[in-house]
């Protein structure tokens, strides 16, 4: 990421944060510049937490942009074997819970791409299993068009494969 775009970001996470009730949380690039502020030695190592820290950020421009203090959480995840580093707006929350809450938002990024790229019109039924069945389905169908697409070689998108097809397993026939 350049320096512009980073500052940028954080023009862009100080306005979210002055905003009632809004947080974010965002992973910290390993060379992000801050100076230790407070240091929270009472965590449990069993939990995945490495460390709490409430930081400041020393950038000139960062600094100017995003003048207030900042948790910074650092969790061991064990299913991929690697530390993650956490910044967060979050005073409120505890630690562990903008680990957990950074794992969360996975669940907003597949209902994104599902979104994005299986554009259903019409739910089939409203019941939770309509939706999941409805969902699969579409997974179903865009995952066997896209092995027809790399079997085909083709420079169509996927979507323009579908159009073409015909395809609209999103729609409800009777």
């Amino acid at each position: 990421m350049k320096i512009n775009q980073f500052l940028m970001l954080i023009l862009l996470l100080y306005s979210i944060s002055i905003m009632p009730g809004a947080f974010f949380i965002t992973r910290a690039k390993v060379s992000l510049d801050y100076s230790v502020v407070e240091c929270n030695f009472n965590i449990d190592e069993k939990t995945g937490l490495r460390s709490d820290k409430t930081i400041t950020l020393n950038g000139y421009k960062s600094k100017m942009l995003y003048p207030e203090n900042l948790p910074l959480i650092e969790y061991y995840d064990d299913e991929k074997e690697i530390t993650l580093t956490f910044l967060s707006n979050n005073h409120e929350a505890s630690a562990l819970e903008i680990a957990r809450l950074y794992r969360k938002r996975w669940q907003i990024e597949v209902f994104k791409w599902i979104k994005q790229n299986l554009t259903i019109k019409k739910l089939w039924g409203h019941s939770e299993n309509a939706v999941n069945i409805h969902i699969w389905v579409a997974i179903c169908t865009y995952l066997i068009v896209a092995y027809v697409k790399y079997n085909l070689k083709s420079t169509l998108t996927i979507y323009e494969i579908m159009q073409i097809l015909g395809i609209s397993t999103f729609d409800k026939t009777s």
